[in-house]
């Protein structure tokens, strides 16, 4: 059975760090992770899978998502996957979808959505990456 969770940032960090088998899938598209940055989880050993969920720049679905997914995977069910994208709407997306997808495998996997995103909400000033988010916590995050 699969559970779609919310969770902030440091809350996914300290998840990363516990299991060893949990991954982070950064859903934003290439030019985000390009100009924007990514979160650097090499002190954990780890690396974000990066899977577009909607293609820039005409923002279409991809909808070979759930198989490079999966592809990714290569048959192995991790205890939880974090997804992650701007704000937590599209990562939200990607949970759900995957969710039913592992169901339909029989796997048994918390699809956790990070709830705040990369950036996080925006400002009064109409900035992101301020209030809250993934680099707004602090956590470690790189540039291309």
């Amino acid at each position: 059975m699969t559970t779609i969770i919310d969770e902030n940032p440091n809350e996914t960090w300290a998840g990363l760090a516990e299991k060893t088998d949990a991954i982070l899938v950064d859903v934003r598209t290439n030019a985000e992770w390009s100009f924007v940055g990514i979160p650097d989880l090499a002190s954990l050993n780890k690396q974000a899978m990066l899977i577009e969920w909607k293609q820039f720049p005409t923002m279409a679905q991809n909808n070979s998502f759930a198989s490079q997914l999966m592809d990714n995977l290569n048959g192995t069910a991790p205890s939880d996957v974090y997804f992650l994208c701007r704000s937590g709407v599209r990562s939200l997306a990607a949970a759900a979808l995957m969710s039913d997808v592992f169901a339909a495998q029989g796997w048994s996997v918390n699809c956790i959505n990070v709830s705040e995103g990369f950036e996080g909400d925006v400002d009064p000033n109409g900035h992101r990456g301020i209030i809250n988010g993934w680099k707004a916590q602090g956590l470690a995050w790189r540039q291309s």
